[in-house]
């Protein structure tokens, strides 16, 4: 198998993986656990040459920064924007409270569901002084935020799915990936396995045409088996039972022998459970959003056998995944999701972006200095950004499968590289 990808993507061979407010953990419990976790961390980081950064040369300051965060606090989203939260806090625990030697002033608001709600909310953080923003996961707030952003010269740094089409932009920053990324990654492993017709059925809205458009690059545009057109099932993130059933009409006339679908949240947990009640047998597919977190311990046996495409998983084993995957359970007794993963990197690039900003770092020097942290060493593995502001990062294959006592999403094949 191998990976299509569209110029300037970098590809590599597919190999076998073998294995799978909020509250805050306080500073003694984050030195405890940094002690108890440090040791092996340090030894892998030397180990791989990826200890860049020595505490002891961060200079200390009292001034504090202050950072703000943007993230659905109501509504079918709001289980992402609490990893989201969870995410970034957990990195500000096991770094006492500091980016880049400053201590920090965090402050949280509702992106809402609509680009008015995600502007509002975006003002009402730079009007206290933010030197830069992370988090909003609506799609539609994110591109309504684009104007406002540019005109603040705030750096945003985005912790969820991100349109394509906001790649170049000059203060718009990712440490998730583009909303087409998934698919594209996930696309030619579904063209080796369906054994007939592949439908595709998603949201209306800027998110579900960036999808597709990266599924059916993955795929190949010219197999006669993928039909082209999508089934489109609304753009409600948080709909009521019998939502989608004029999707689940048309994927049952369509008889294919796969679907690909992309739904997150309690959007993704209706339409699962409502695929599964129409006896529907197709096999599915998705970005990995549709069994991330909550959405997957809602779905308990519904969603078994659901093959995904991610970045991250909470089993990958390496140094700095053990250390936060280990932290994160601790404080909140729940796996880490992609979600926390992208947020608590946002925070970790902060860290070093502030850092090299110099002792009063403003919101343009903090941008600029975005382009400059290089390598990071993230529980997904490392990355980094490339031209577009995005991490050029490693793809996942998994599948809900039973981990024990419970569904996990189990890594069963690395997909390839892509950024």
């Amino acid at each position: 198998m191998s990976l299509r990808v569209k110029p300037g993507w970098a590809a590599i061979r597919p190999s076998m993986y073998e294995g799978d407010h909020v509250s805050q953990m306080n500073r003694r419990q984050a030195l405890g656990l940094l002690a108890a976790l440090g040791a092996t961390s340090l030894a892998t980081a030397c180990a791989d040459g990826s200890a860049e950064d020595d505490e002891s040369t961060v200079q200390l300051s009292d001034v504090p920064v202050k950072i703000g965060l943007l993230v659905p606090q109501t509504g079918g989203l709001k289980s992402i924007g609490e990893d989201i939260v969870r995410g970034f806090q957990l990195y500000l625990d096991l770094h006492d409270g500091r980016l880049g030697g400053h201590p920090v002033e965090l402050t949280t608001a509702d992106e809402g569901s609509t680009a008015k709600s995600g502007v509002a909310a975006l003002k009402g953080l730079l009007d206290k002084g933010v030197i830069a923003v992370s988090g909003v996961v609506n799609p539609a707030v994110m591109l309504g935020i684009r104007e406002t952003v540019r005109q603040a010269k705030v750096p945003l740094i985005g912790s969820d799915a991100s349109p394509v089409s906001l790649q170049g932009e000059v203060y718009v920053w990712r440490t998730s990936y583009v909303a087409s990324d998934a698919a594209a990654a996930l696309g030619p492993y579904v063209s080796s396995n369906a054994k007939g017709k592949v439908v595709m059925v998603g949201p209306s809205f800027d998110l579900g045409q960036d999808v597709f458009e990266g599924f059916r690059d993955g795929f190949g545009w010219l197999d006669p088996r993928l039909v082209k057109q999508p089934i489109w099932a609304g753009a409600e993130n948080n709909p009521r039972a019998g939502y989608f059933n004029n999707a689940l009409n048309a994927i049952r006339a369509a008889n294919p022998a796969a679907v690909f679908c992309s739904f997150a949240g309690t959007a993704g947990v209706e339409f699962v459970r409502s695929y599964r009640k129409a006896g529907l047998r197709a096999k599915l597919y998705s970005p990995g959003f549709l069994t991330e977190g909550a959405a997957l311990n809602s779905l308990e046996g519904d969603a078994a056998g659901i093959i995904t495409a991610m970045n991250y998983s909470p089993e990958l084993p390496n140094g700095a995944n053990r250390t936060f995957s280990s932290a994160y359970r601790q404080a909140h007794n729940a796996s880490p999701t992609t979600y926390s993963m992208a947020s608590y990197d946002a925070a970790q690039v902060l860290d070093r972006a502030i850092q090299l900003a110099g002792e009063k770092p403003t919101a343009q020097q903090v941008n600029l200095m975005l382009g400059k942290v290089g390598q990071v060493d993230s529980p997904r593995g490392n990355w980094q950004f490339n031209q577009s502001r995005t991490p050029q990062q490693r793809w996942y294959l998994r599948e809900v499968r039973r981990d024990g006592p419970v569904l996990a999403n189990v890594v069963i094949a690395e997909l390839g590289t892509i950024g």
